[in-house]
């Protein structure tokens, strides 16, 4: 990128303008650790689904890629039938193996969150808590 124009003029508004376009698009392609969405689906499922992206939303503005198994799986498992849920559960574990943090969100945990807290502590993975607020609690 030149920081003349194309007569050879010095063009310094032009350039910094590129330059931090160039600056947005290489930081937008950078390295983001991919996070585990550990949130309620069952009960309000509308409401769940709605708030699951909005948490995954988070995660990315806060330059993560987000994994939310229950925003996929039940698109084409029946979360109602006992032998799906518990492959959806299982293909939730593998994806959850892949990533570097849980982010546990809401304000109550479920019967399907508790057992991903409880694996992801017996696997040693890094958990953070946040409430329907989005801010980030201790537990």
């Amino acid at each position: 990128m030149s920081r003349r124009n194309s007569e050879g003029y010095p063009d310094p508004t032009t350039y910094g303008a590129l330059s931090h376009i160039e600056q947005e698009v290489k930081e937008a392609r950078a390295y983001r650790p991919m996070i585990y969405v550990c949130s309620p689906f069952s009960g309000d499922v509308s409401g769940n689904i709605a708030n699951a992206r909005r948490y995954s939303r988070f995660a990315v503005e806060q330059g993560y890629i987000p994994i939310a198994p229950h925003l996929l799986f039940p698109q084409f498992l029946d979360d109602t039938d006992i032998t799906e849920r518990e492959l959806g559960l299982h293909f939730g574990n593998v994806l959850m193996s892949h990533c570097s943090e849980v982010w546990v969100f809401g304000d109550i945990i479920s019967a399907g969150m508790d057992a991903e807290i409880r694996r992801a502590k017996r696997k040693n993975y890094k958990l953070r808590y946040f409430g329907s607020d989005l801010k980030e609690t201790v537990r």
